[in-house]
């Protein structure tokens, strides 16, 4: 069975967005990157089938400009068999990214396909929903845990009201949460290793996609500053704040 994944290269958690001066986006020049936490779950999860016997091979594959091979080289490191970039300068917005996997999946003939749950920097978190609608496959989302069987998927997604456990049929569409496992770092032989592990490099034009935005950003700004937080003497005090000045009762 093969498992794809598909990463994502984002702005590192760890470091401070800042927006542009003409508010057009935020700053990506010169920002260090890397990938999409969310996304390092789901090529956890894949090599975790893989070493497990329920999978054969993991293909990792990753949209954008040429320097989107630096992420497929982190999912090869951890452990990933080959990699796949689809090369293009457009602004992907989820649609587009689901039409492109979709063709990809169409070639690779996959079994199981895993994304994150969301990107951290645009928190879409519809990408995965769509891709499964576009290929008329099962889809389980917000996994913490995901278990295969003959032909068919057991998955624990995260609900409002706890957990629940969904039984599907293969192929399936599955998105990350946090609590699915924890990714492991790619030792030194293993980024050594993944410089020899082939990337496939193709183009939205070879796919027969057209990856153009369908929605305009408008503005992006920063949120406004959190006023310092005051200290009251009485109950009573507090109630009249929270009615007459935050007026929240």
């Amino acid at each position: 069975m093969k498992v794809l994944v598909a990463v994502k290269r984002v702005i590192d958690p760890n470091v401070k967005v800042r927006v542009k001066a003409d508010e057009s986006g935020v700053e990506t020049a010169n920002v260090k990157m890397a990938m999409n936490p969310f996304d390092e779950i789901g090529v956890e999860e894949a090599i975790r089938m893989r070493e497990a016997g329920t999978a054969e091979e993991v293909v990792a594959v990753s949209i954008g400009a040429q320097q989107v091979q630096e992420t497929i080289r982190t999912a090869l490191a951890m452990g990933a068999d080959r990699g796949i970039h689809i090369n293009t300068d457009a602004d992907i917005q989820p649609l587009a990214a689901a039409k492109l996997l979709k063709a990809v999946i169409e070639k690779e003939q996959p079994q199981v396909v895993i994304l994150g749950k969301q990107a951290v920097d645009d928190d879409a978190g519809q990408t995965g929903q769509m891709l499964a609608a576009l290929l008329g496959w099962s889809q389980a989302t917000f996994a913490s845990k995901i278990a295969l069987g003959d032909g068919e998927a057991e998955v624990t997604r995260e609900i409002d009201g706890g957990l629940e456990t969904i039984k599907t049929q293969l192929p399936v569409v599955v998105t990350t949460d946090l609590r699915l496992n924890e990714p492991r770092y790619a030792s030194l032989p293993n980024i050594m290793k993944a410089k020899k592990k082939p990337i496939e490099e193709t183009s939205p034009a070879d796919l027969g996609v057209d990856p153009a935005p369908r929605l305009t950003l408008v503005k992006v700004v920063e949120p406004p500053k959190r006023q310092a937080g005051i200290k009251v003497e009485t109950v009573a005090e507090l109630v009249d704040k929270l009615k007459n000045e935050a007026k929240v009762i």
